[in-house]
C-alpha cells in the first residue's frame, strides 16, 4: 500500500504526533510519499532515518497513490481536490485546524485510527461536488467545487443582484452582497454561517443561499442536485468575485454562470466509529445541554 501525505502549516504542539504517525506507517511497512510543499515544511521541523519520497501532481497522485492523507483543517482537505480531481483516490482527514467537519480525525489517539484504516475498518463515503461553466473559466480543468460555489460583491459599498434560473425557469433575483451554491458538505460551512440548512451528505441535493439578502421574505432553498443553475449578476460595479472553495476570480457582468453537480464524486474515508451524526453533535456540542 502507498500513502500520500498532503498538508499544511502546523502549529508545533502537532510535531510529535505527526511524526509518530509518519514512523508508524514506514514501521508497518507502508510506503509513504510526501506532498514536496509539505516535505519542506516537515523537515524543517523534524528528521527521519530514511528520505521520503515525493508526489507533486495529479498525475502521481492518480498512479503512485491508493490513499491520501490530508494533515490540516478542512481548508487543507480541500485543497486536495485539485490533486485527487477525479482519480477516486479516498481522502483520510487528520485535524490540525479548529473545527473539521471534514478533518475529522484528531492526532491525540491517531494511532487507533490508523489502526483501523490499515486493517480495514473504514467506509468509504462518497461527497457530490459542483463544477463551473463559464466562457474564459479562469479556473481551467480544476473547475468543481466540493463545499460551494459563491459569486460576491468586490467591495464593501453596494449590493449586487443576482439572476437565478432552475431548469431554465426563472426563480429570482436576489437583491444580496453575494449567492451561495452548497452541496451537503458544504451545508456545515460557508452556508451555515448564512442561516443555511445543515444537510446530511447523503442527501442528493444542493443549497440555493443569498449573502446577507435585502429581502426579509427570502430563505435558503434546498433542490435537487440534478438541476442545472444559471446565475448572471449585475450592480454598480461590472466585476464580481467568484469563489470555488478556496479558490477565486472575478468575472464580468456579461458572464453567465452555469452550476451543475459535477460528474464524479469525492471519496472519504470514514474510520469505524465515526458518522457523520457523531461529528455534528461533536463540533457543534448537541445533546450538551445538562437537561439531556
Amino acid at each position: 500500500m502507498t500513502i500520500g501525505i498532503y498538508g499544511t502549516e502546523f502549529k508545533d504542539e502537532f510535531n510529535d504526533g505527526i511524526k509518530d504517525l509518519i514512523e508508524s506507517l514506514l514501521d508497518r511497512s507502508v510506503n509513504v510519499k510526501v506532498y514536496s510543499p509539505f516535505k519542506a515544511h516537515l523537515l524543517s521541523k523534524m528528521s527521519f532515518n530514511i528520505d521520503l519520497p515525493e508526489f507533486s501532481d495529479h498525475y502521481q497522485v492518480k498512479e503512485e497513490l491508493d490513499l491520501l492523507f490530508s494533515i490540516g483543517g478542512d481548508g487543507t482537505f480541500l485543497s486536495t481536490i485539485s490533486l485527487i480531481r477525479d482519480s477516486g483516490i479516498p481522502i483520510l482527514g487528520i485535524n490540525t485546524g479548529r473545527l473539521g467537519f471534514l478533518s475529522t480525525v484528531a492526532v491525540p489517539g491517531i494511532e487507533e485510527s490508523l489502526d483501523l484504516v490499515l486493517t480495514g475498518r473504514y467506509a468509504i463515503q462518497e461527497r457530490g461536488l459542483v463544477t463551473l461553466d463559464i466562457d474564459d473559466n479562469p479556473f481551467g480543468e480544476v473547475n468543481y467545487a466540493l463545499n460551494e460555489i459563491a459569486i460576491i460583491k468586490r467591495d464593501s459599498s453596494s449590493m449586487i443582484v443576482i439572476h437565478c434560473e432552475v431548469d431554465d425557469e426563472y426563480l429570482h433575483s436576489y437583491w444580496a452582497d453575494g449567492l451561495l451554491i452548497a452541496t451537503p458538505t458544504g451545508s456545515t460551512a460557508y452556508s451555515l454561517s448564512c442561516s443555511g440548512p445543515i444537510v446530511h451528505p447523503e442527501t442528493n441535493s444542493l443549497i440555493i443561499n443569498p449573502i446577507a439578502p435585502h429581502h426579509l421574505n427570502v430563505r435558503p432553498m434546498i433542490v435537487p442536485d440534478d438541476v442545472c443553475l444559471k446565475l448572471k449578476a449585475d450592480g454598480r460595479d461590472d466585476q464580481f468575485l467568484i469563489t470555488l472553495d478556496s479558490r477565486s476570480a472575478v468575472i464580468r457582468s456579461d458572464q453567465e454562470l452555469i452550476i451543475k453537480k459535477a460528474p464524479f464524486k469525492i471519496n472519504l474515508v470514514i474510520p469505524e466509529g465515526h458518522t457523520f451524526l457523531s461529528t455534528m453533535k461533536n463540533k457543534l456540542l448537541w445533546g450538551m445541554d445538562k437537561r439531556n
